[in-house]
């Protein structure tokens, strides 16, 4: 008998061939009977049960305590928070009457009992450029008052505007704080209309400090607060809170190259907005303070190896002619003498005009600057020198 297993424990072909066809036999009918029951299943109308009741409600307990304070925060500021819309007139075609048609919208805040309400240079520049239209202020209460353009300045990016009846609106002053003590990482809360949807609430934390932009009219707006609170387009004009829901600045952009929210949101900073206001209030128009200077091109400055802004002239019966300041001297032979370099104005470097536009918006008419400059470039011996200039009025 050859080696292997006994006869007793070999299986038999048949068997096996037998056990195969079982479980293929019975892998089809179960396979069958799947489908089958899912057809059925599938062929089956909804079930309708005629008692069925709400799901009970499950009790959520106390608000937490910063949602507590949120909430009180947006119900005692969102009165003073409006919504504005303008109108421009236009026509449909050369010898159509003028029609009027929605030039732009935005939001605002409620300056004084006076109906004075703040809002964005840019919200309201359509209706201040003569092309005839309304601007048009809604409240949290929907009701919609006629305003006037008071004064703006597109400098600033701010504006004020006038009820026509004050009387008759719901008027709620924002509580003012200031912004020259911020800190980064303080939270922060903006109301306003993006989009068009009034009273809408967003958070967030104060994400720097000391920002720049440039206006609608060139020049850089600076020291401005930037925030991760989503700030979108009709947002502009809007008040951004601290926590004990003080007015700390004035929404006023978005960065970002799609133009929608991107995370980088700014305000023009309360204390700019309170001088900007008052000076409105007080005379109708922002003065705008002037040194008297022509400074020459940074290129050129440049090519001198020279490192600030080369003042080119000095205006007659200016501020900076007053204070001694040095033009340069050009004859048909070149530079006869190169004219005072300022280098910095209150400490803070200057290496071209805009830093010194920059630095004179950040003062008023009649305020006294440092101006820091080098007397004596091209000579063996040139000299630092502190000048002392008052600020007079641009005309």
């Amino acid at each position: 008998m050859s080696a292997g297993m006994p006869p007793e424990q070999r299986a038999q072909p048949s068997a096996i061939a037998f056990l195969r066809l079982f479980v293929f036999c019975f892998a089809i009918a179960l396979g069958v009977s799947w489908v089958v029951s899912s057809f059925m299943l599938s062929d089956q109308p909804p079930v309708i049960d005629p008692n069925a009741v709400p799901r009970e409600v499950t009790a959520r307990g106390d608000l937490a305590a910063d949602e507590k304070s949120t909430i009180e925060l947006f119900e005692s500021a969102s009165p003073s928070v409006v919504y504005i819309t303008t109108t421009a007139f236009a026509r449909r075609s050369m010898n159509a009457n003028p029609v009027e048609i929605p030039a732009g919208a935005g939001s605002g805040i409620v300056w004084d009992k006076n109906g004075h309400i703040v809002t964005n240079y840019h919200v309201i520049r359509d209706v201040d450029q003569g092309n005839g239209g309304r601007a048009i202020v809604t409240f949290a209460d929907q009701s919609s008052h006629e305003a006037r353009i008071l004064g703006g300045s597109p400098d600033n990016d701010l504006a004020v505007l006038q009820l026509v009846d004050p009387k008759s609106a719901p008027l709620v002053p924002l509580r003012v704080g200031q912004s020259k003590d911020l800190k980064v990482g303080q939270k922060v809360f903006a109301i306003g209309n993006p989009f068009g949807f009034d009273q809408t609430l967003t958070t967030g934390v104060i994400s720097g400090l000391g920002r720049s932009i440039r206006s609608e009219s060139g020049q850089p707006i600076n020291d401005l607060i930037q925030t991760d609170a989503a700030i979108n387009p009709g947002n502009s004009g809007g008040p951004l809170l601290d926590s004990s829901g003080l007015l700390i600045g004035l929404n006023t952009a978005i960065y970002s190259p799609s133009g929608a929210y991107s995370g980088i949101g700014l305000a023009i900073p309360v204390d700019t907005v309170n001088a900007v206001t008052t000076e409105i209030l007080r005379t109708g128009r922002v003065s705008r303070p002037y040194m008297g200077v022509a400074v020459l091109p940074a290129a050129a400055v440049s090519q001198l190896q020279l490192k600030g802004a080369l003042i080119g002239d000095v205006f007659e019966g200016s501020p900076a002619a007053q204070a001694g300041l040095q033009p340069t001297i050009i004859s048909q032979q070149g530079v006869e003498k190169f004219g005072d370099v300022i280098v910095a104005i209150d400490g803070h470097p200057v290496t071209n005009h805009t830093d010194i536009t920059g630095q004179l918006f950040q003062h008023k008419v009649g305020d006294v600057i440092q101006v820091t400059v080098i007397r004596g470039v091209g000579t063996p011996d040139p000299k630092e020198l502190n000048v002392d200039v008052t600020l007079a009025e641009a005309r």
